[in-house]
Parts: C-alpha cells; sequence; structure tokens
C-alpha cells in the first residue's frame, strides 16, 4: 500500500523501519512519560497481539513508517477530526500552544462538540 498523508486512520497496520513486528494505531500525538518535550505522531501497539500493558506501547512518527499493511476505518467523523488535529498540531508547532497548555485539551473537545452537535446521546449502558 502507498506511503499517505500524515495522521493514519485509528486500527492502520504499519511495520516500521527495521522493525520486525507490525504495529496497529491505537492514538495521536502522544508524549513520553520520560521526556515530555517530544511529541510523536501515533501511538500503537503491537498486531495482532494487540494493547497487553502500558510497557508495551509503541509511540513513533510517520516518518518511521516502511509500509502501510492496512489502513483503518475511514469517513466523515474521522476526515473531521484529522482537520481538527492538523489544526492543532500546527497551532502547537508555531508555539501557540505548549505541550502543558490546556488549551490543547479544550481546542480538542470544543471541535468535537462543534462537529457532533447534531448527534444524540447513546445510552452507554447498551453499548
Amino acid at each position: 500500500m502507498e506511503m499517505r498523508e500524515k495522521f493514519l486512520p485509528i486500527g492502520s497496520v504499519v511495520l516500521l523501519r527495521g522493525g520486525t513486528k507490525k504495529v496497529m494505531v491505537t492514538g495521536f500525538c502522544s508524549i513520553a512519560d520520560d521526556d515530555n518535550s517530544k511529541v510523536y505522531d501515533y501511538t500503537g501497539c503491537i498486531y495482532p497481539e494487540g494493547y497487553l500493558n502500558s510497557n508495551q506501547i509503541c509511540l513513533f512518527d510517520h516518518e518511521q513508517i516502511e509500509q502501510i499493511c492496512y489502513l483503518g476505518y475511514e469517513d466523515e467523523e474521522e476526515k473531521e477530526f484529522k482537520v481538527s488535529l492538523l489544526d492543532i498540531v500546527n497551532k502547537y508547532k508555531s508555539g501557540l500552544v505548549s505541550l502543558d497548555d490546556e488549551k490543547i485539551e479544550s481546542e480538542i473537545d470544543d471541535n468535537d462538540e462543534s462537529n457532533n452537535e447534531e448527534e444524540s446521546n447513546l445510552d452507554l449502558e447498551y453499548l
């Protein structure tokens, strides 16, 4: 599968350069516990085993991807989220928000709320 733009959908399975195991994308813009100065593009877990414990999460950047083995689910909601995510990442890179700044979380929440105004509340008891 050809290389795509940054921020593959959740569930995408990739092989990293020099890697022997595939990794499934589980999240975005994560910070390592031991170095909070670096924001990684992706969080992942080993594939096919999945998330086993917090010591086995993988943080990596888009440039480290050698091959996209499977592309995760994409729909309008995912595309809108990606636009919001790229906006926040660009603000971070330009210095408008910092890692310690609560603006990042509130901007994601604000964008998510505005994108989901028409969604009904689900009864989580049945999910």
